[in-house]
């Protein structure tokens, strides 16, 4: 078990590692009474809430954004804002793309543990690192007062029946991450009067399931929730309860209750550039099923395809949009002139998810290592959208194709430049 990195799971982690949370999961499969599920919120630190919900492709491009800009990122993580597996298509697709793009991540999630069971396997061959599963009762009797209903399939159950499933799937889930060694932490929310007296249960319980840490969280009173006329226990009272449960299992004192767009070092507010960034990735244009969906251009004024890739200091990248148009994504800067092949071996990587290049000109050295890396090479004249959206299209772009005067005419390399040669 490596904490060492993980700053949920290690207290001195957490003084040096940040995590970002991935929002892509905004449907959930229960209603606990202490959850409010208006999600959308830029205020509030606490679970369930996130400036903007991405999809995918979205979450990618912001993701390669946040580890551009904030450091000593450890840790991918997706926790909602409802719960990521009655989110199952986008919480999975998010982790194999980001397995893929940044595998040296440590990939987390956190769950009731109703509907994790079906991918726990694939977790596991995916060197899943971390996995919080939520259980705030084992008593059916104390788990009915916790929870309005519990969607099972296409049906909806009451209270107790609802918890008695829910419990068999959270216990059941438990046994099978620890069986594939996947390193698993429970959080257990203590809500006065209803379940603060059964925390020491719950953790005997987990101890028996060899849980490797328990998080006791005090109840947040949540507007418009059900438990919202409760109060907040103090912190004398959750010392005496983690020390209870501390019997049977290790304590984490210091979680936050994180939002589900978090970035940075636990307990650090997401700054206005993060969050303004998160917002305009959830506006983009949903890419489907390409591996290289975009094209890079070179261009000194940003309107204008005019510009060599050897004096590029950085490319632009567009997309495509749904209707057929383009739109721009980001600027990514080139590596720095004088690394000779290796410049373009670089640059090659950092271009994997584009098809094309569009540049008024480059040398046979980056035009090979390019095409070596199925990279699409056009020297055009034009504007930038008018030239995008003919690559995506499909469409002739040979009105705007850069002729080579001189391959044309060897003998007088002035021909054809309107100088009477």
């Amino acid at each position: 078990m490596d904490l060492s990195k993980h700053p949920c799971f290690s207290a001195k982690a957490k003084e040096v590692y940040r995590r970002v949370h991935l929002p892509v999961a905004p449907r959930c499969n229960i209603q606990c009474n202490f959850c409010n599920r208006k999600h959308d919120n830029l205020d509030e630190n606490r679970p369930g809430v996130t400036g903007a919900v991405l999809k995918p492709s979205q979450a990618m491009i912001y993701l390669k954004y946040v580890l551009e800009n904030v450091k000593n990122i450890s840790v991918v993580g997706i926790i909602g804002p409802g719960d990521p597996f009655a989110n199952p298509d986008e919480t999975m697709e998010t982790f194999r793309l980001v397995q893929k793009q940044y595998p040296e991540m440590i990939l987390c999630t956190a769950t009731c543990g109703f509907g994790i069971g079906p991918y726990i396997d694939e977790l596991a061959e995916m060197n899943f690192g971390h996995v919080t599963v939520s259980v705030n009762a084992i008593d059916p009797e104390i788990g009915s007062k916790l929870y309005a209903f519990v969607r099972h399939g296409k049906r909806t159950l009451g209270p107790k029946p609802g918890f008695e499933v829910l419990l068999e799937k959270q216990l059941e889930a438990i046994a099978r991450l620890k069986a594939k060694n996947i390193t698993t932490k429970v959080n257990t929310v203590v809500v006065p009067g209803i379940n603060d007296g059964h925390i020491e249960a719950i953790a005997q319980k987990m101890a028996e399931l060899e849980v490797d840490i328990l998080n006791c969280i005090p109840l947040h009173p949540n507007n418009e929730s059900n438990f919202a006329h409760l109060k907040e226990p103090s912190d004398a009272f959750m010392e005496d309860i983690r020390k209870k449960a501390g019997q049977y299992l290790p304590q984490m004192t210091h979680c936050e209750r994180c939002r589900a767009d978090a970035v940075g070092l636990l307990g650090e507010k997401n700054s206005k550039k993060i969050m303004r960034k998160l917002q305009q990735c959830a506006e983009m244009p949903e890419i489907f099923d390409d591996e290289r969906p975009y094209i890079a251009i070179a261009s000194v004024d940003g309107r204008l395809i005019n510009q060599h890739l050897g004096k590029a200091e950085e490319l632009l990248i567009y997309g495509k949009k749904d209707n057929g148009g383009v739109y721009f994504i980001e600027a990514r800067e080139t590596p720095k002139p004088g690394g000779g092949k290796q410049r373009w071996e670089d640059l090659s990587d950092m271009l994997s998810d584009c098809r094309t290049l569009l540049v008024t000109g480059l040398g046979d050295t980056p035009r090979r290592i390019l095409s070596q890396k199925k990279i699409d090479i056009l020297e055009l004249d034009g504007t930038i959208v008018e030239a995008a959206e003919a690559v995506f299209e499909g469409h002739s772009r040979n009105f705007m194709v850069q002729r080579d005067i001189k391959a044309c005419n060897k003998k007088n390399p002035m021909a054809g430049m309107g100088c009477g040669f």
